[in-house]
């Protein structure tokens, strides 16, 4: 995970304030020097990018250190007492927490140094060497950032810099002293002991969202949520949520032809779902999955309309079921940046391939569309464009002012793509102050390989957490019917609720075709029901989840049932 994306879902999280749920995010950074806010120019030795890392300036305290693959970092946001002393204790209850995982882990004998944070190795040879540096911030009575461990780190990485401004002392590895923990067993031990310190034997919830789970995590009550349907099928059996074992033996993976999705199938498999188990792609849908087609007068008009200003909706290029109930209802969502995506997602239809230069005329004729149809509320999506160097930003924001100087009083929505989390690129989306910034998560931490393998769920919150601060209704959806349990659902609510998303929007997964991912199970109507009033109960203002429901599907009356956004304007 990036540590700009890091840090602002720590950021987000922390704002919640005290007596908000507490949270621990366990990660590996891509290659970055952190500089604290007591970090000297001349600590850091040479140019970042000649040794392919950047320079980030943190709010934490401390001086300049390394984090990078190899290394596990641990960011509690938690809520704890302030007052004298109250820092210092902290800072001790993390090294402590690292020097009992270490003494678990093979590693005995660490311990603190009086004059230095961290947790230490060596101490009495006369050449303590760091193993675990410690940068927490603690305000508010809530706190930030965390400490990085360094487990099989790249040590040659601290050799650019002064690490932690302490220039007479080294620093070491778990590798380097002899330990030989994968990054993965050192979760395990780390995320046990943090469990047992912080969760005071309240019901803790943890959800991985890469490959590193392992025969020690067993699962336990989350929020006493209601029992999740655990069987396949239109009249699945409710019951306890089967125990997802992610670290036995995969399940094998069926023989397929040409056309089948093997390494969709294969991520599938590692995620822990059996990828055999899946409903035929014929298999008939039940009653409360078909649309009825309508293409009367309203339908037709708006075709003409699309076609005649040559646009593209994603009702079409992602074969939406709600097609023939929104367009007759004169409401369309609008694809910006061409109809070809540079991603290839294991459950979307839209094209993927090279992508055509963008229209500069585009967001002018989305704007005489959105006149002719007289729409109240506009929604604008678009395709992944990775190819450009602000992901296409800038085509959202040409088309949010055209649609305003245009038609002043409409509502204008975006669902936007990650743009790769550049924060350059998402404020230029953020500036144009779309009424509501759409960004789908799509699927629990999970599943997110097998069913966007091109973003991630961390980027996600991040992209939220920072559409929340720049002062936007921020709003996300799901598919279900991949595999997941309810239980892994109510953590995303939690998640989404937690950095400030208002509404969220949870349909079933309908498969295009057979090239894509297979379909786990049919979820009937009054399990949607449930999702709904689970989501609402964790803090979500509009939760709008039915078999049919698609990120855009009623949009405005989702809108306009959220309280947020016709609440009096506050300063941010």
């Amino acid at each position: 995970m990036a540590y700009r994306d890091a840090h602002a879902l720590q950021r987000a999280l922390w704002a919640a304030g005290p007596g908000a749920d507490d949270w621990v995010l366990a990660l590996e950074h891509q290659h970055v020097y952190t500089a604290g806010v007591r970090t000297r120019a001349e600590h850091m030795l040479v140019d970042p990018a000649s040794v392919g890392a950047e320079l980030v300036k943190a709010d934490r305290g401390g001086d300049i250190t390394y984090h990078g693959p190899g290394q596990l970092v641990v960011y509690p946001v938690l809520s704890v007492p302030s007052g004298p002393g109250a820092t210092p204790s902290y800072v001790h209850e993390l090294e402590q927490l690292v020097v009992d995982a270490l003494a678990e882990l093979g590693l005995p004998g660490a311990g603190r140094l009086p004059e230095h944070p961290g947790v230490w190795v060596g101490q009495g040879t006369g050449a303590p060497r760091k193993i675990c540096a410690i940068g927490a911030r603690h305000s508010r009575q809530r706190t930030m950032h965390g400490f990085a461990l360094n487990v099989t780190t790249d040590m040659s990485m601290f050799g650019h810099i002064v690490p932690c401004g302490i220039a007479d002392k080294g620093v070491t590895s778990m590798a380097a002293e002899g330990a030989s923990a994968t990054v993965g067993e050192v979760v395990e031990v780390v995320l046990a002991l943090a469990a047992r310190r912080w969760g005071a034997g309240r019901p803790v919830e943890r959800q991985d969202a890469a490959g590193t789970v392992h025969a020690s995590r067993s699962p336990v009550p989350v929020l006493g949520a209601p029992d999740a349907a655990a069987a396949h099928g239109p009249s699945a059996p409710t019951g306890p949520a089967p125990a997802l074992d992610l670290a036995g033996p995969r399940p094998a993976l069926p023989v397929r032809d040409g056309a089948r999705p093997v390494r969709l199938l294969g991520r599938l498999a590692a995620a822990g779902v059996d990828p055999g188990a899946g409903l035929p792609v014929r298999a008939r849908k039940p009653d409360w999955l078909r649309a009825s087609a309508d293409m009367g007068q309203s339908f037709r008009s708006l075709h003409k309309t699309v076609r005649g200003l040559g646009l593209t909706t994603v009702c079409e290029e992602a074969g939406c079921p709600n097609i023939f109930e929104c367009w007759a209802d004169g409401t369309a969502t609008f694809m910006i940046n061409g109809d070809r995506c540079t991603r290839s997602c294991g459950f979307c239809q839209v094209s993927t391939a090279k992508p055509l230069p963008l229209d500069p005329d585009e967001p002018a004729r989305v704007a005489e569309a959105v006149s002719r149809l007289g729409l109240a509320h506009a929604v604008v999506t678009c395709v992944a464009r990775d190819d450009l160097y602000d992901g296409g930003a800038s085509g959202f924001a040409a088309t949010i002012e055209a649609i305003r100087q245009r038609c002043p009083s409409t509502a204008v929505e975006v669902l936007i793509s990650d743009c790769k989390g550049d924060p350059a690129a998402l404020g230029t989306i953020f500036g144009g102050r779309p009424d509501v910034l759409n960004h789908n998560v799509e699927t629990v931490p999970r599943l997110q390989r097998a069913v966007r393998p091109s973003a991630s769920y961390a980027r996600s919150l991040a992209v939220l957490s920072r559409a929340v601060d720049a002062g936007l209704v921020a709003k996300s959806g799901l598919m279900v019917g991949l595999g997941e349990t309810e239980e892994e659902l109510y953590g995303v609510f939690a998640d989404l609720a937690a950095i400030g998303v208002s509404i969220v929007t949870v349909g079933q997964y309908l498969r295009p075709s057979a090239s894509h991912l297979p379909v786990a199970r049919w979820y009937r109507p009054e399990e949607f029901e449930r999702l709904a009033a689970t989501g609402r109960r964790l803090g979500l203002a509009q939760v709008v989840a039915s078999p049919l429901t698609r990120s855009s599907y009623h949009a405005r009356q989702a809108a306009d049932l959220t309280p947020v956004l016709h609440a009096p304007a506050v300063a941010r």
